[in-house]
């Protein structure tokens, strides 16, 4: 595929990347700010714009990779464009799918939704990111199911009541157990131990989540 990555952050850059590596072409970046877009369309071998009228119509796919409450302005954006034909796919766990009825004549829409945090610098092993994919026609699914295929293991046909759930569980899992180590951290700190004290606890209480539901993998 010839694809146009609409996004220059975190998860854009990891996306990017993979998807480069595992053979497929981004030929367009787009960032508000070109610096960005620049930066990883060198990294991509692909061109920058910050300009949706420069965005090329010739792509195959079209990949929003934005902050959430900026998906609705790009979809709009892009439905001022003659990609009628294009297919076009939002990276949110949290979005819905019918943010794309804020252009109609979008008529190939989907969900391309990586489960997992991403910091720029951090290597992330993506052959283990569960992949989530919907769309609005089968022969998009079935397209977007072979590009999950080829930078991931774990590709999940899932609809947008499932995601939301998922997006919600995510959060409990990643933000609010972040929350109770910056608690345990903060409670060291005050009698002046270190935080690497409670890593090798941390490392082995995830770790037995390989071995069960956590619920059977709790102890007093």
């Amino acid at each position: 595929m010839n694809i146009v990555l609409i996004g220059a952050g975190n998860l854009a850059t990891h996306l990017g990347t993979r998807l480069v590596e595992a053979g497929e072409t981004v030929v367009q970046v787009y960032s508000r700010d070109i610096s960005n877009a620049a930066e990883l369309a060198k990294v991509l071998n692909a061109r920058p714009f910050d300009n949706f009228h420069g965005l090329s119509a010739k792509a195959d796919l079209y990949i929003i990779a934005v902050a959430d409450n900026a998906i609705a302005e790009v979809v709009k954006k892009l439905g001022q464009m003659p990609f009628e034909d294009k297919l076009v796919v939002h990276t949110s766990g949290a979005t819905p799918s019918k943010v794309f009825g804020v252009a109609p004549n979008l008529e190939r829409t989907g969900v391309f939704y990586p489960l997992q945090t991403f910091t720029k610098g951090k290597p992330v092993s993506f052959s283990e990111v569960p992949i989530c994919i919907d769309a609005a026609q089968p022969d998009d699914l079935q397209a977007l199911e072979s590009l999950g295929g080829k930078i991931s293991d774990h590709v999940y046909k899932i609809n947008d009541a499932q995601r939301a759930w998922l997006h919600v569980a995510a959060v409990f899992v990643n933000n609010f157990t972040n929350h109770l180590f910056e608690i345990g951290h903060s409670i060291l700190k005050k009698q002046n131990l270190p935080f690497e004290m409670l890593l090798p606890l941390i490392h082995e209480t995830v770790s037995k989540l390989d071995s069960g539901p956590p619920k059977a993998m709790r102890t007093a």
